[in-house]
């Protein structure tokens, strides 16, 4: 998704220009937008609202990569994947209630034993492949 955001403010600059006041030029080079996006930390975001939070800082809301990201038949895997992924990183008390509640689940030992059962997995996994589809369709590059 780094990559994706990447591209997208390389290929217009004009909605970071609107939200930090500063001219770019009309291209960037990867390194420079990548630096934009994360800065000295790392690509992080909170659920898929937060995803789309970040988004929005670069993109406007009509962009494809907003649109397509925001359509609710790929909520539950984005979903699913950032709450999995903070559980199994951190193990914390806040981490477990997320994830309790993006899974439905009653209880949960470990991310990947839960992702184990039942084609749990192979689901998220394919609700991501088609939204990176998606997205490559719409991208303008």
């Amino acid at each position: 998704m780094l990559k994706t955001i990447v591209g997208a403010v390389n290929i217009d600059t004009e909605t970071l220009f609107e939200s930090s006041g500063v001219k770019f030029p009309k291209h960037l080079s990867e390194d420079v937008c990548t630096y934009l996006v994360i800065g000295t930390g790392y690509f992080d975001f909170k659920g898929r609202d937060g995803l789309l939070k970040t988004i929005r800082k670069f993109v406007p809301k009509t962009h494809y990569l907003y649109t397509t990201v925001k359509n609710a038949k790929y909520k539950d895997a984005l979903e699913q994947l950032s709450a999995l992924h903070n559980y199994a990183a951190h193990d914390s008390e806040g981490a477990k209630k997320a994830v309790l509640l993006a899974t439905k689940a009653a209880k949960i030992g470990s991310a990947g034993a839960w992702l184990r059962v039942g084609g749990r997995f192979e689901d998220i996994a394919s609700s991501l492949k088609k939204l990176a589809g998606r997205i490559k369709k719409e991208a303008p590059f």
